[in-house]
């Protein structure tokens, strides 16, 4: 395992984005922070503390199928309180397809949410997908863990985000 972004740049990154997020929200009716399970859970919760305004926070959760290229989304919770006429922002771990995230985003509206835009951790352009509105880290074509992101439910209470060796490596290892 070898680190790829450390704890203090992630906290940083966050710190800049709340800023950039208050700035453009500020006149919004209505901020929701909905994030996408489980993967954004220690995100969201660092990102709700650098934004300096009212927010209201839910969470969903989708499945996509095997990690196929075009393979459907699912989705199999939330979000759990209306999001009709507030803006939205759809807050992710990491961007690679966006199949998953435009299903999100669709489904979002189509509960009547006036906006809804992205805010993602990590953006891997190698995957096609296009990046949020606010991004926190460009990432390499490389299996990534940590700071909420998993390997079969393992390594997301690292601090960091760090990149697996190809034996899955473990910390310490």
């Amino acid at each position: 395992m070898r680190e790829l972004i450390s704890a203090g740049a992630i906290a940083m990154r966050v710190r800049e984005l709340g800023h950039e997020i208050s700035r453009d929200y500020r006149d919004s009716p209505g901020l929701v922070l909905v994030g996408v399970l489980r993967g954004s859970f220690c995100f969201l919760a660092d990102l709700a503390r650098a934004i300096d305004l009212p927010v209201r926070i839910d969470v969903m959760a989708l499945r996509s199928y095997a990690g196929e290229t075009g393979g459907a989304v699912e989705m199999l919770a939330g979000p759990f309180d209306p999001v009709e006429g507030a803006d939205v922002l759809l807050v992710e771990d990491i961007i690679e397809r966006g199949a998953t995230t435009a299903r999100a985003a669709g489904m979002l509206m189509a509960g009547g949410a006036r906006s809804v835009e992205v805010c993602t951790l990590l953006w891997k352009p190698s995957g096609g997908g296009t990046p949020g509105r606010y991004t926190g880290f460009e990432v390499p074509d490389a299996f990534v863990v940590g700071y909420g992101l998993d390997l079969d439910q393992q390594y997301r209470n690292l601090p960091f985000v760090a990149v697996l060796d190809e034996a899955g490596g473990a910390p310490g290892a």
